[in-house]
């Protein structure tokens, strides 16, 4: 089961959502910006709900600073709100010290933990300044935009490899074929080189090459 918590800087707490304002503002000159806020949502996978209620205020908020919610914060009606999280493979130092955090409470397994950052963005209508303040947020090295959708997991899938293409059909080319072959892939070898491959591949390993073989050579 996966656990979710929306955390947002209360009013006077929130210098890093009206920084981002004011840098819209000044850099981009978008002026129709009436409001800018910024929640961090964590999922957690792992832990019982009881467990999850207790990490709340101690690891992933401040009472004293922020608001903490299990559904998303109401927003201005008209209001725009994207997500932002990092890439899979990239470390996000937030998701590990929270899960860190979680497991020293708990003396238990360590939970699986991912964080976004959502953007609410009031007085902008126009998708073309939407678009402008997405590129400014999210930097694509490292980074994409987020689903706001609820998730039933956390478990990353990992798609099977394509199959690599095997070249059948290349032990009976002749040196015409193998010419076409050459230009056709566009192949840093000669004839020559290409025949020779062709014997050994014949001879020695006695199956046809694959693509990625006959490129490297």
């Amino acid at each position: 089961m996966v656990s979710r918590i929306y955390v947002e800087k209360k009013p006077g707490f929130d210098g890093e959502a009206k920084g981002l304002e004011r840098e819209l503002k000044t850099l981009l000159g978008i002026n129709a910006l009436t409001n800018l806020r910024i929640i961090n949502r964590y999922d957690a996978e792992g832990l019982t709900p009881e467990l999850f209620e207790r990490c709340v205020p101690t690891v992933f908020s401040e009472p004293q600073t922020d608001v903490a919610t299990t559904e998303m914060p109401e927003v201005a009606a008209g209001a725009a709100v994207f997500a932002v999280e990092f890439l899979p493979g990239q470390f996000d130092q937030r998701a590990d010290s929270a899960a860190e955090c979680v497991q020293l409470i708990s003396q238990g397994e360590r939970p699986t933990v991912r964080c976004a950052k959502l953007y609410v963005i009031e007085g902008v209508c126009s998708d073309e300044t939407l678009a402008a303040i997405k590129h400014y947020v999210i930097n694509p090295v490292e980074s994409r935009e987020a689903s706001l959708e609820e998730r039933k997991t956390l478990r990353q899938s990992h798609p099977e490899p394509a199959d690599v293409e095997v070249l059948d059909g290349f032990l009976e080319l002749d040196q015409t074929q193998l010419q076409a072959m050459i230009d056709k892939l566009g192949l840093a070898m000669d004839l020559a080189d290409i025949t020779f491959c062709q014997q050994y591949f014949k001879e020695t390993e006695k199956r046809a090459p694959t693509i990625t073989e006959i490129r490297m050579i």
